[in-house]
């Protein structure tokens, strides 16, 4: 024997932290001669026997009773490739190459971008990779676990045996490497890591795996694309049909309970029928946009998403990464845009996932006041330690670049930036100048925008931020977080509040509808009527309105008019565009079989129709950030309840003028100032019977010169009940 018994106690026990300095080739002293030994360590094997590249077959001797092998060459002076024939206790003999025989496949660039936390494309060397080394086919693997004493890959391969495949570990970057013959594409495996944080060895997925097991299982698969995209047009145009002065309509989409399945088992759609089935119902209704709720991969249904095992794996539910290739690939053919919820706040801590990955706090702050959220039992990311900043970046170039995705919307993005984000006093720990603001959060955000856009200019992020932080859409060199868009939750939670009320009392509130105009043009906002305003007892929209049913209809379809006509970028939740009575649900379809019913369809018409005239006229979508693309008509008649306002598009002499009324009452004849004199036609009213309502307002309209409403000619046109109307001047 050439080895301690300690080394060997410390192999055959799973304890060495360092097996490619004694298994594979190596050259000893013996006596003060230099020779070459082969060790191997299989507990299958009741015998192995070296084939080397040229020259007899020898037959190794067992060390241990675990299955540590080892020969010492007497003549060989030379290193040489070689092979192991095994033979196992159970089964038939197998030949194999040796894992320890193979350099390291890793770069210096690599390493250094790794060690300073700038590796924007990690995901390309971290992980598994199959690759071919030497003329042998295997994969490639690479994973940080700096405060580990062992790291093992395990899988069917080796009988999940950590003692097998141990990793080399380079110290300076905390990354553990190994190439392993013979593991081909959806081979399954994990990490087992030994730490001394922890008695019993971890046994974790992998962080950058591009594809899971199926639920329950948690280990990851090998694998590769092999997908040819089909959308050259859209991804050459993309930056001129997403420049912020056009048109976007985001239709927001839980992929798992959009449609189910019809039978006796009513499973998931997967990707490619989706593909197949939501893109063309999307395009048929006028969005420019889908937004998918997280599809990364998530253990738990009713997390919807948002608690994350596999940041670079879409979930297996609804089929393999190319099946949402190809759904994307739909997407754009179909010149939609395709936006992916993405979720760097807090991870699950589910054993499998990122939670103490290697015994420590890794990937989370160490200590609870910073590192965990009890409103959602998760872990927050450190954003101060440069294995997240590469992990959280990479990950988001990983979704544009191999997804071909155009935009991210960033989830949760308030309780990033605050310390003290549902926190008490004494729970969470000030930054080093005494604030609340978490200023490595604030430096990651600016960062993931920066990069983003730098790789993919065209590319949209949206920001779902809740509070009045400053600056969140504006550019990165000024101080902002340097966002494309942000969420407008005043405008969302001001509306809703509104139009809940029985209009006898909505003459009290009206400036809950005027407000969001004081700070409109302070960002660059989108207006969401999200998946969280119809869950969790809130109740559908159409269950929120007053009235009975046809008062419901009448201020859904007002409220509607009212969000498309206002400034900012638009989104509304699956199930909404149809008015669906009951909250959604993730555990069923939304209720499709709602469109039998003619008010139901009536109200999926007007949103189709609105989308369509949005995306037609300039004066909708031009100038949504700017007071120039906007101005009042007249505000200040609360008794009426009545709002009216021009839209102007760049060209200020297209403009639309936007009357509506928030009461039950029919106005006959009502005075409203106008830009100017002349013929206008009314390109859309909610009152009409084709959208379910009772068709009434006005048909023809001519304006008269005169001062009203600071406007120097007027119109008297009949008001719809509960209706907005849109007048466009005849040319």
């Amino acid at each position: 024997m050439t080895l301690k018994i300690e080394e060997i106690r410390a192999i055959s026990n799973g304890e060495h932290g360092d097996l490619f300095s004694v298994l594979g080739l190596h050259t000893v002293n013996i006596e003060g001669k230099e020779k070459l030994v082969i060790r191997s360590f299989r507990p299958d094997a009741k015998s192995i026997i070296v084939i080397p590249d040229s020259g007899k077959e020898v037959e190794l001797s067992r060390i241990s009773d675990e299955g540590l092998f080892e020969h010492v060459f007497s003549r060989r002076k030379n290193r040489f490739s070689y092979k192991l024939k095994v033979t196992p206790y159970v089964g038939d003999t197998y030949t194999i190459e040796d894992a320890y025989r193979f350099a390291t496949q890793l770069s210096d660039f690599d390493l250094q971008l790794w060690g300073e936390g700038n590796h924007h494309h990690a995901y390309k060397f971290m992980g598994s990779h199959t690759k071919t080394v030497d003329g042998v086919e295997g994969t490639h693997f690479v994973v940080a676990a700096p405060s580990a004493s062992r790291v093992s890959v395990i899988g069917s391969f080796n009988n999940w045996d950590g003692r097998v495949h141990g990793m080399r570990k380079y110290h300076d970057q905390g990354i553990w490497e190994t190439f392993i013959p013979h593991v081909t594409e959806n081979d399954l495996y994990k990490y087992e890591i030994k730490s001394h944080a922890t008695e019993a060895p971890l046994k974790k997925s992998d962080p950058y795996g591009r594809l899971m097991e199926l639920r329950p299982g948690t280990a990851t698969k090998v694998w590769n694309s092999s997908y040819e995209w089909e959308d050259e047009e859209w991804m050459e145009n993309r930056q001129q049909i997403q420049d912020h002065n056009e048109p976007i309509s985001v239709y927001e989409v839980h992929p798992g309970s959009w449609k189910r399945k019809v039978g006796d088992d009513p499973g998931f759609l997967n990707y490619r029928e989706m593909g197949d089935d939501l893109v063309p119902y999307a395009k048929e209704m006028g969005f420019t946009h889908i937004e998918l709720m997280p599809i990364a991969e998530h253990p738990y249904d009713p997390s919807w998403g948002y608690q994350i095992t596999g940041y670079f794996a879409p979930t297996s539910r609804f089929g393999n990464p190319d099946d949402f290739r190809y759904f994307v690939d739909k997407c754009h053919q179909a010149g939609l845009g395709i936006i992916v919820d993405w979720v760097p706040a807090h991870f699950t801590k589910d054993e499998n996932g990122l939670r103490r990955f290697d015994g420590t706090a890794l990937y989370e702050h160490e200590d609870p006041r910073q590192g965990e959220h009890s409103d959602w039992g998760t872990n927050i990311f450190n954003y101060g330690r440069s294995e997240v900043m590469n992990f959280l970046i990479s990950n988001a170039i990983y979704w544009l670049e191999e997804f071909h995705i155009d935009g991210l919307r960033v989830d949760a993005v308030a309780s990033m930036l605050y310390l003290d984000y549902s926190r008490e006093e004494g729970e969470w720990i000030p930054n080093q100048y005494g604030g609340r603001e978490n200023l490595e959060a604030i430096h990651f955000l600016q960062r993931f925008n920066e990069v983003t856009h730098e790789y993919y200019p065209g590319i949209l992020n949206f920001a779902e931020e809740s509070t009045s932080w400053q600056g969140v859409s504006q550019p990165t060199s000024s101080g902002g977080l340097g966002f494309d868009f942000k969420w407008n939750m005043g405008w969302m939670n001001d509306t809703l509040t509104y139009i809940k009320k029985d209009p006898i009392f909505r003459k009290y509130h009206q400036d809950q509808l005027s407000f969001s105009l004081i700070y409109a043009f302070s960002e660059q906002f989108i207006l969401p009527l999200s998946h969280d305003e119809v869950v969790h007892m809130k109740q559908s929209l159409l269950s929120k309105m007053p009235g009975d049913d046809w008062q419901k209809f009448a201020n859904l379809r007002l409220l509607y008019t009212y969000m498309f006509g206002h400034p900012g970028k638009k989104l509304l939740f699956m199930g909404d565009e149809f008015a669906q009575w009951n909250e959604w649900t993730e555990s069923q379809s939304i209720d499709w079989h709602l469109l039998q019913w003619d008010t139901h369809k009536g109200v999926q018409r007007l949103v189709k129709d609105l989308n369509n005239i949005y995306k037609k006229e300039p004066a909708f979508h031009k100038v949504d950030s700017r007071w120039e693309g906007f101005e009042w008509i007249d505000m200040s008649d609360a008794e009426n309840s009545l709002l009216s306002f021009i839209r102007r598009s760049d060209d200020p002499d297209d403009f639309l003028v936007f009357i509506l009324n928030f009461t039950p009452n029919t106005h006959d004849q009502y005075k409203f100032g106008v830009p100017k004199a002349g013929e206008y036609e009314v390109i859309f009213n909610s009152d009409s019977d084709y959208y379910g309502g009772t068709n009434k307002g006005p048909i023809a309209v001519h304006a008269q010169e005169g001062n009203w409403h600071n406007q120097p000619a007027h119109i008297n046109i009949a008001v719809p009940p509960l209706a907005g109307v849109v007048l466009k001047p005849k040319s």
